[in-house]
């Protein structure tokens, strides 16, 4: 009896879990899987059921393992994986989303191959290159698997597992098959492992256990997954890949010293997921094994001649038996007819047994390669190459594949046919020509002769995609399932990534910081494609240019900080939304470091040599103008402070769950939102809070920009790209007029106010007071460029005029001379030579140029 069948038995029990809603029972999902798969008809069917984290999905598969059909489980978000295996299979019904709903069709029975009777499941292995190929998998096979890892986990109906792997993928699989056949229940988390608030959620849904791949376990340690406590949790299970043994070990304290267990386990999709385990009372000292054979398995090694090997220590290949290994592979649908060709399965990964029967994997056969987590089969290579009319023999490591050419073909002919057989990029693919290849005795090739030559070639190469990564975000662990943004890069590794891929692949492909670093190994530059520049890579250059000239030069360039301010926010919506949309706050911040680890032994150094300790610097609020240089860094400084600054109040404004919740699902208007409410505060801030010419160095002042880079990156439609587009236009003048008119407006206020105040004041003490008061006219002159002229009492006024200086002073011979660094224009006028003319000669009113630093526009 199938398990499916078992479902009423256990009544009301929960069995399938989603975030904000009722459970599906055992007794409901019973009715639904009935009711699905009496629509699929009597006849045995083959059907494709593109495997989306629903309940639709999953009581489709269910359905047709109750049916009695065959059911082929297909990756979501890849339309050419499913149209692949349409093409290859002719499948009877496909089931998926459509239009926003998830949908059976059913077609008339495929007339052009039967299937055999006891298959029930395909499901797809990476072990193969070129065209797709799947595993058939018996309904008996299936049943037993589940079985035996129901029975060594312990589950029991109580059980409620966390399921975050994807269940077309053969670990997700066995998940769910396990749980169902014990009546325990599956909840299928909202949040990933790399999410801040995961722990949370799995403690609040009363999960008990929780399976992942070993690059799961790295994001929620990343993501600070063990410093919560999950009094539900009663096991965790890792498989998929080798884990890092201090990891393992870490995870396997940090749960035994709490009465949990920890599970390492090992399998293959041709076993139908589950191979061995070690017993988690075990596993101390045995990090690095793989265990023994799951209950109803059995494991052995045999060496080249197919003899088993008894010998402890001795290495052989890795034999499995047992109910749950594969009927074969299919790669067309007349392979489906076909019954169990196999009575064990060759796993094709060479391992040791130590004295207490623990197996240990120590490599692969010599016929296969594994590079960037891609298992590559050199017969299929020498196939794809044949097959091309390419006479070629093919041997490799874990580094690169060599094909030795025996036929008249240039590498140009050569390699695009190995990238296409492999999927690997040119940095790991050689070609070399031989009249003859070496042969055997017995007229085999001589494939160590062979191998030889590929040791003799030049070195592996020195970085790689993987190293690349591994550098820039040392010391985490990096593996190939791992994305930049789910590292948590910013704009700064960005660059230095960008870079790196260009040295490695020829070209970055786009959308690369989403990508798996396993896709990025792959996604060499293609014959033909013309390559491109990241946008914000040429933006950041030239604005970086734009400061440094017009810090250098006698001609100033304004604008160049105001585009690296906006990348600011551009930079936290491309690469930190997911933290941000987490509440990760330490996440966040975390690249203020590599800010502030060169920026405080300069303020160190400043301090010495000022002879005091310079508190606005280090408290970084010196753009604050509480107090002004020597006293603080030079305004030089400011954007350092203004950064630290931004990058504090964004993660002020998504530690609130109310306004992250609200950004998370509309960014764009949450964008706009912030962008309307920091320009305002842009204007209204100088009304209460007036410091004159250092004004423009302040977060009131220069915040607006980076909730306008927020919006450029959530900009994703036409229709919000218009609508930024209109913003700005209308933006852009108004700033420009209001930012002089408004500080005018201030100045002439309170001028006006202090006169009335101080009637009897002396003329030139009302003058030299104007040239405090109105410090915010000074900001005007920087954003409409407009040249400044000496006025009778000494004072730099605007004066009108199309000259592009951003600051002029004018001597008694009408000769312009520009500020070097565009800032507060300061007059140091000698107001006591004003209050007391000297006798004699006039003299010419001292005018002194203070730089606070680059402009901001």
């Amino acid at each position: 009896m199938g398990f499916t069948e078992r479902f009423e038995s256990f009544g009301a029990s929960p069995a399938l879990i989603f975030p904000d809603r009722e459970p599906i029972s055992y007794r409901g999902l019973a009715r639904r899987v009935a009711a699905q798969a009496a629509s699929f008809g009597s006849e045995k069917r083959l059907v494709a059921v593109v495997a989306e984290p629903s309940e639709h999905a999953v009581i489709a598969y269910l359905a047709a393992l109750h049916g009695g059909h065959a059911v082929a489980l297909l990756p979501p978000c890849k339309p050419s994986v499913l149209d692949d295996f349409v093409a290859d299979f002719s499948p009877d019904g496909v089931c998926r989303s459509v239009d926003g709903r998830f949908r059976c069709m059913m077609g008339s029975t495929n007339p052009d191959g039967g299937l055999h009777a006891d298959l029930a499941l395909l499901l797809g292995t990476s072990g193969s290159t070129g065209k797709s190929r799947y595993v058939r998998l018996s309904a008996g096979a299936v049943q037993a698997n589940a079985s035996s890892i129901a029975s060594y986990l312990e589950l029991e109906e109580r059980d409620s597992a966390a399921l975050i792997l994807p269940f077309h993928y053969s670990y997700g699989l066995s998940v769910l098959n396990s749980h169902l056949i014990a009546g325990a229940s599956l909840y299928f988390a909202r949040k990933g492992a790399s999410d801040a608030g995961f722990a949370r959620e799995v403690r609040d849904a009363g999960c008990t256990n929780i399976s992942g791949v070993p690059y799961s376990f790295e994001q929620m340690d990343r993501a600070g997954f063990l410093e919560h406590e999950l009094p539900a949790l009663r096991f965790m299970t890792v498989a998929g890949g080798r884990m890092p043994p201090d990891l393992a070990t870490t995870f396997h304290r940090h749960l035994a010293d709490r009465q949990k267990r920890f599970f390492m386990m090992y399998g293959q999709t041709e076993a139908t997921a589950r191979i061995a385990y070690v017993p988690p009372h075990r596993l101390e000292g045995n990090v690095g094994s793989i265990g023994i054979a799951i209950p109803g398995g059995s494991l052995r090694l045999v060496d080249d001649a197919g003899n088993s090997i008894e010998q402890p220590g001795q290495p052989g290949e890795l034999v499995y038996g047992g109910p749950n290994i594969m009927m074969g592979y299919a790669s067309q649908r007349c392979d489906l007819a076909k019954g169990a060709g196999i009575a064990e399965l060759r796993t094709g990964d060479i391992a040791t047994r130590d004295k207490n029967g623990f197996f240990t994997v120590i490599g692969r056969l010599k016929r296969m390669s594994k590079i960037a987590g891609l298992r590559l089969s050199h017969e299929a290579i020498e196939a794809a190459l044949d097959e091309a009319g390419i006479a070629a023999a093919v041997v490799g490591d874990d580094d690169r594949i060599l094909a030795v050419v025996t036929s008249e073909h240039a590498d140009e002919q050569v390699l695009p046919v190995l990238m296409a057989a492999t999927g690997l990029p040119r940095p790991h693919l050689e070609v070399e020509r031989t009249q003859s290849l070496p042969r055997l005795a017995s007229g085999k090739v001589d494939y160590a002769s062979l191998h030889a030559r590929l040791q003799a070639l030049r070195p592996p190469p020195r970085a790689g995609v993987l190293a690349a990564f591994a550098s820039a975000f040392y010391p985490r662990h990096v593996g190939v399932d791992d994305t930049f943004e789910s590292l948590g890069g910013d704009s700064l590794l960005y660059v230095q990534l960008s870079l790196a891929l260009e040295r490695e692949l020829g070209s970055v492909p786009p959308g690369w910081e989403t990508m798996r670093i396993a896709e990025l190994c792959r996604a060499g530059q293609q014959p033909g494609e013309r390559q491109s520049v990241d946008s914000q890579l040429v933006l950041r250059a030239v604005a970086t240019l734009m400061v440094v000239v017009h810090h250098a030069s006698l001609w100033p360039i304004p604008g160049g900080a105001a585009i690296l301010v906006m990348l600011v926010g551009y930079s936290l919506a491309r690469f930190q939304r997911q933290r941000l949309f987490a509440g990760d706050v330490a996440g966040v911040l975390r690249p203020l470091a590599l800010v502030l680890v060169p920026y405080l032994p300069i303020v160190a150094g400043f301090s010495l040599a000022q002879g005091e300790i310079l508190w606005p610097s280090f408290l970084l609020i010196g753009n604050l103008g509480f107090v002004q240089p020597p006293h603080m860094m030079p305004y030089l400084y400011w954007f350092v402070e203004a950064y630290v600054q931004i990058m504090l109040v964004w993660a002020a404004m998504f530690g609130l769950p109310k306004l992250r919740a609200f950004a998370g699902s509309h960014p764009f208007a949450f964008g706009m939102i912030l962008l309307a409410a920091a320009t305002a505060a842009k204007f209204l801030v100088p009304l209460l809070w007036n410091i004159g010419g250092p004004q423009i160095f302040t977060l009131p002042d220069v915040f607006y920009l980076t909730a306008l880079g927020w919006c450029v990156h959530f900009a994703t439609s036409r229709q919000k790209r218009l609508t930024l587009i209109v913003v700005v236009t209308l933006l852009c003048p108004v700033l420009a007029w209001m930012g002089g008119q408004l500080a005018r407006l201030l100045g002439e206020i309170r001028l006006g106010v202090r006169r009335r105040s101080r009637p009897h004041q002396r003329p030139a003490h009302r003058v030299a007071e104007r040239t405090g008061a109105n410090g915010l006219a000074d900001r005007r002159r920087q954003l409409s460029h407009l040249p400044v002229s000496q006025d009778r009492a000494g004072v730099a006024a605007a004066e009108p005029g199309p000259r592009r200086l951003a600051a002029c002073c004018n001597d008694r011979r009408g000769r312009y001379w520009p500020s070097i660094r565009t800032g507060s224009l300061r007059v140091a006028a000698a107001t006591d030579q004003m209050a007391r003319p000297a006798t004699g000669a006039r003299r010419k009113p001292r005018l002194q140029l203070k730089t606070p630093g680059c402009c901001m526009f």
